[in-house]
C-alpha cells in the first residue's frame, strides 16, 4: 500500500524526467547562441593567404563605361606588379551600398588598384548599381555562376582581397569595409603590402 510521501516522491521524480530533455536543449541552445555571438567574423582565417590569386579571368560587365571608355573584365596579368583590392560586390548585397563611398575614396589612392567581381548578378541592376554609388573599379569582372567566388573562397558579399604586387594574396577580409576597418585593418594591410619588394 503506497502513502502520500510515495506518491508526491513518485511525481517529483516523473517532472524531473520530463524537465531533464528541456533542460539539457536550453544548455546546448544557450552554447550554440554563445559560440555563434564570438568572435569578428571579418576575421575568418583563408587558406588562400599567401598564396597565389587564383587564375580566374572574367568577362567586363557588359555595357559598363568609364570616362567613354568600356571598363575591362579581369585578367590575371591585373593582379600582377600594381597593390590592388578585389572587392566582391553585387547590386542587391545591402552592405556593399554602404561600403561604396569608401571605395571611391579609396580609388583616388593611386597606388592601389581597385578592382570588382560583380557576383551572381543581372548586368543591368549592376550598371544601375554603378550608376547611383560611382565607379571605383579600374576593371569589373562578372562572377554569373559564381564558380570564381568559389576559387577565391567567397563567404558571401561583401568581401575584399588584399593583393600584394606578386599577385599574391596577402590579407582577406570578410564582410564590408568600414571607416573604422578602413584606418585599423586596410590601410596597414596596403602598407604593409606597398612596402614588400
Amino acid at each position: 500500500m503506497s502513502t502520500a510521501s510515495d506518491n508526491v516522491t513518485s511525481g517529483k521524480g516523473r517532472r524531473l524526467v520530463v524537465l531533464l530533455p528541456l533542460i539539457v536543449f536550453l544548455g546546448i541552445a544557450a552554447l550554440f547562441l554563445y559560440r555563434l555571438g564570438a568572435g569578428d567574423p571579418s576575421t575568418l582565417p583563408s587558406v588562400l593567404i599567401g598564396r597565389p590569386a587564383p587564375n580566374t579571368p572574367l568577362p567586363p560587365l557588359e555595357g559598363l563605361v568609364h570616362d567613354g571608355t568600356p571598363v575591362p573584365g579581369i585578367a590575371m596579368t591585373d593582379l600582377k606588379g600594381r597593390v590592388s583590392l578585389v572587392n566582391v560586390w553585387a547590386s542587391w548585397c545591402v552592405p556593399c551600398r554602404d561600403e561604396a563611398p569608401l571605395l571611391m575614396k579609396l580609388a583616388e589612392d593611386k597606388r592601389i588598384r581597385v578592382i570588382g567581381i560583380n557576383y551572381k548578378d543581372e548586368p543591368v541592376n549592376a550598371r544601375r548599381f554603378i550608376g547611383r554609388y560611382g565607379n571605383p573599379y579600374a576593371a569589373v569582372g562578372t562572377d554569373v555562376s559564381g564558380r570564381a567566388g568559389i576559387e577565391w573562397g567567397v563567404y558571401g558579399v561583401p568581401e575584399n582581397f588584399v593583393i600584394g604586387r606578386d599577385g599574391r594574396i596577402a590579407y582577406k577580409l570578410v564582410g564590408p569595409i568600414t571607416a573604422a576597418n578602413l584606418e585599423s585593418v586596410l590601410k596597414p594591410q596596403f602598407e604593409k603590402a606597398l612596402a614588400a619588394r
